[in-house]
């Protein structure tokens, strides 16, 4: 995934942009990049860095004073090094992209037969934000070019273009990712997340709809392309990814989080002494639950913020197991001797779930109930990649589906059907293989029903196959 922030501002752009995009950090933890149009010395400054080891702030911080100018884009990359200074036909630009590009290969061969070449290689491959670069050069003006993305991307891409005037933004074909644009007196601002905004005094003055391409000046925003009719915007951004605090499409994530758990709690009939949240995506889904089932909320996981990020980024599946582990401390003191029900995003591989179940009974719990804000993720993700796994195997649905059927292929419709008996035997099989008390997934009826948006706008493809044109 990814997250980016560009601004546009009368006084220097450097603080807003170096802030803004610090707060895109909990999208990506491989590398940040910054780049500044600096309109007096007509000179970009451009800075990359890995993230693996440390965080966007440590290593930007110590270098902001050779950035200079009124406009900037900056990005949190899970992929390639970001942003690409491109000079062409249509002038001298800098990109970051965000998205998932399919047909890599494809394109690269494409390119390299018309006597183009690649530079910029990541880990031995083609920077994806290079080739997009590539694919917009080849139109007649930006809009053109960003045309062509769309026409030959299979996956998504959103990204931001700092020009020699402005900042364009394009939000990729279908919506699949957000881009929300911020106001305040002399300056825009545009991002992935809007919980960039308040801190930095900006309020949200629109978001982008589906393929809308923009324009952003200090003195106006001018719409270069109008956004399509259809929108299929990824539901787990409420559900996983997005930051309590962000909004997309005018839904609040933490509001979408409260009315799915309160309507889970209003549903549910099991006898708990209290609700749990795991941090920290679950923890608005489990205030929802405690409110809607009429019992108490106690914190009886706390999160070690200062030095574990998020556990589901890494790639190594060991490193991610540790992550995991080291980042959730439990409290023996509110776990010994109890009814616990925990609330929780997702389950994607199992590992952590298993992991923390053991640490919650050996800490004296006596029932572990778990319940999971969206259904079962049956499929891997083939637009945006939001479940991380490479192949549908890595998740726990589709090995299970691989034991009871043979073939992890097969009936996928049934298990992905609430209330089947496929869909009923794959749940019991993951709560068995856990030892929890009862495991429940949110519908996926109740998720399109607290996200508000109509389920044509919403991509639900990792739950039930759809979500593609």
């Amino acid at each position: 995934m990814g997250g980016f922030f560009g601004t546009v501002s009368k006084a220097s752009c450097v603080a807003d942009l170096f802030y803004g995009t610090d707060y895109n950090s909990h999208l990506g933890t491989k590398r940040g990049g910054l780049a500044t149009y600096d309109a007096e010395e007509k000179q970009f400054v451009r800075s990359i860095h890995n993230l693996e080891s440390t965080y966007f702030r440590t290593k930007f911080e110590d270098e902001l004073d050779k950035f200079a100018g009124n406009s900037g884009i900056g990005i949190i990359s899970d992929t390639d090094a970001q942003p690409i200074i491109i000079n062409s036909h249509l002038g001298r630009f800098a990109i970051v992209t965000v998205g998932k590009v399919n047909n890599i290969a494809q394109l690269e061969a494409d390119l390299l037969a018309r006597n183009m070449h690649l530079a910029e290689l990541s880990s031995g491959k083609t920077n994806q934000t290079e080739l997009i670069a590539l694919l917009i050069i080849q139109g007649r003006d930006f809009v053109d070019g960003i045309e062509n993305v769309y026409a030959n991307v299979k996956g998504s891409c959103s990204m931001l273009l700092l020009t020699e005037d402005g900042i364009i933004a394009a939000r990729d074909k279908w919506g699949r990712t957000p881009i929300v644009i911020g106001k305040k007196p002399g300056a825009y601002a545009v991002t992935s997340e809007s919980s960039s905004f308040p801190n930095l005094d900006y309020e949200i003055d629109r978001y982008l709809g589906p393929g809308e391409i923009v324009r952003m000046r200090v003195d106006g925003i001018e719409q270069l392309r109008k956004p399509g009719e259809q929108m299929q915007i990824c539901s787990f951004l409420w559900v996983y990814y997005g930051f309590p605090t962000s909004c997309y499409e005018g839904r609040n994530v933490e509001e979408v989080r409260f009315a799915s758990g309160l309507k889970m709690g209003q549903e549910d009939a099991s006898e708990v002494d209290c609700a749990c949240g795991i941090p920290d995506s679950g923890v608005g889904m489990a205030l929802g639950y405690a409110e809607g089932k009429g019992i108490p909320y106690h914190r009886a996981i706390a999160k070690y913020t200062p030095t574990w990020p998020r556990s589901f980024t890494p790639s190594r599946q060991e490193l991610r197991s540790l992550v995991a582990k080291m980042k959730l401390i439990p409290n023996r003191a509110m776990l010994q001797g109890k009814r616990l029900l925990f609330c929780d995003d997702s389950i994607v591989r199992g590992t952590q779930l298993r992991d923390n179940v053991k640490v919650l009974y050996d800490y004296g719990a006596r029932e572990v109930h778990i319940r999971i804000a969206c259904p079962p993720l049956i499929y891997s993700c083939p637009f945006i990649g939001f479940t991380a796994s490479k192949n549908n195997l890595e998740l726990i649905t589709r090995r299970i589906i691989k034991e009871l059927e043979g073939d992890e292929n097969k009936n996928l419709d049934k298990y992905a059907r609430t209330g089947s008996p496929e869909y009923q035997r794959m749940v019991e099989v993951i709560r068995e293989r856990f030892g929890l008390s009862s495991l429940k997934f949110n519908t996926l009826e109740n998720l399109v029903e607290a996200i508000g948006l109509p389920k044509c706008k919403l991509c639900t493809h990792c739950f039930d196959g759809t979500g593609c044109f």
